[in-house]
């Protein structure tokens, strides 16, 4: 009876306990969280109850299972079972923990300040935080666990021998990967690029979706997602339109004909952006920029708060503008002429300076 009775009040107990220690952290981080609302750090503290009860449960196994007398035969292995159960919960709470802090730290500094830019630069150096502390702590738990067997603390000694050598090969084979990595902590902590910020990499428009220590997503416009190294960031000049400022200036042209009405196409510009809700209300203007045998070049400068409503606003004014031109001035249309050129009077001179009169064919029919 005794051999039943043991191994239940051990690790039945150990079960319990866990979940009235579980249930009792909870119930008080959930007062906590409803006496200070103004932080989200008691909340968030509640996602790590399963590591931390894990963490518990194993403790508690570990040190009263001696006491169970269960499986004698396999003791040492599963002691060594909860062992690094231990280690992988302590780990994951440690990453829950951190993960909580960090996140609350932002949103007290989020509250604090309003400026978007200032916003999407500490988020990316946040987001790249946490990656590396999860990175640290992954490598030290799963360290700590190869060397809860002796033959890896046995293989140590031969290891630290021939670190050097190793490091130098390690260095050369992930000079790569090595180069990604402070890349990416260049950019958190750099301001080159933030997420969310409008970019032009390799002539393709995007806004910055994703930033770890290796690599950057864009997605496009078209939902098309553009993955890049960020050692491409650091190596090679691109457009980030939300560096600053968010404000744009857009610029839409025309080719029309010479007797194309200027002055009144810059009071239908006016009208456009009026009525159109993406104009910022800055600036525009209107312009006649160039000019060819055949046409004329009109340019229109509008702006807008930020890149997509300066979108909005050139294709508003391009296509309300060419139809205004073809419903009240159609003349004003780029035109192939095709009549008999008008000769100047007294003829065309000739190479001796006397002028030949071109006489007109005979008319024939009517008129």
């Amino acid at each position: 009876m005794e051999n039943v009775l043991r191994p239940l009040i051990v690790v039945g107990g150990a079960v319990v306990l866990t979940l009235l220690i579980g249930w009792a952290t909870d119930l008080l981080l959930r007062k906590a969280d409803e006496r200070h609302s103004e932080t989200p750090l008691w909340g968030l503290l509640r996602r790590a109850r399963v590591p931390y009860q894990l963490v518990l449960c194993a403790a508690l196994l570990r040190g009263s299972y001696g006491q169970a007398k269960l499986l004698e035969e396999h003791r040492v292995g599963i002691g060594r079972a909860l062992t690094l159960v231990l280690i992988g919960s302590a780990a994951w709470l440690v990453v829950r923990i951190a993960a909580a802090v960090v996140e609350t730290s932002y949103s007290r500094y989020a509250r604090a300040h309003r400026d978007p830019a200032r916003l999407r630069r500490v988020r990316t150096q946040v987001s790249l935080i946490m990656r590396v502390v999860s990175a640290i702590v992954g490598v030290v738990a799963v360290a700590a666990m190869l060397l809860t067997f002796p033959a890896m603390r046995a293989a140590g000694a031969s290891l630290l021998a021939s670190a050097g050598i190793l490091g130098i090969v390690a260095g050369v084979a992930a000079q790569s990967t090595l180069a990604n990595l402070f890349a990416g902590l260049q950019i958190a902590f750099g301001d080159m690029v933030r997420l969310g910020d409008t970019v032009v990499v390799d002539g393709e428009w995007g806004t910055v979706e994703e930033i770890t220590l290796t690599f950057l997503t864009v997605r496009t416009w078209d939902e098309r997602r553009i993955t890049m190294p960020v050692s491409y960031f650091t190596s090679k000049p691109f457009e980030n339109w939300s560096r600053g400022t968010p404000q744009m200036t857009g610029i839409v042209y025309w080719h029309l004909d010479h007797s194309a009405p200027v002055e009144a196409m810059r009071e239908k510009l006016r009208d456009i952006l009026r009525e159109s809700p993406a104009w910022d209300g800055r600036d525009h203007g209107l312009a006649v920029t160039d000019s060819t045998p055949n046409t004329l070049q009109v340019r229109a400068l509008v702006t807008a708060k930020d890149a997509d409503d300066v979108w909005k606003v050139r294709v508003t004014v391009r296509e309300q503008m060419i139809r205004w031109l073809c419903a009240e001035h159609p003349y004003a249309l780029p035109r192939v002429n095709t009549a008999d050129a008008v000769l100047p009077p007294g003829g065309i001179p000739s190479p001796d300076g006397a002028a030949h009169r071109v006489h007109e064919p005979p008319r024939t029919g009517r008129g």
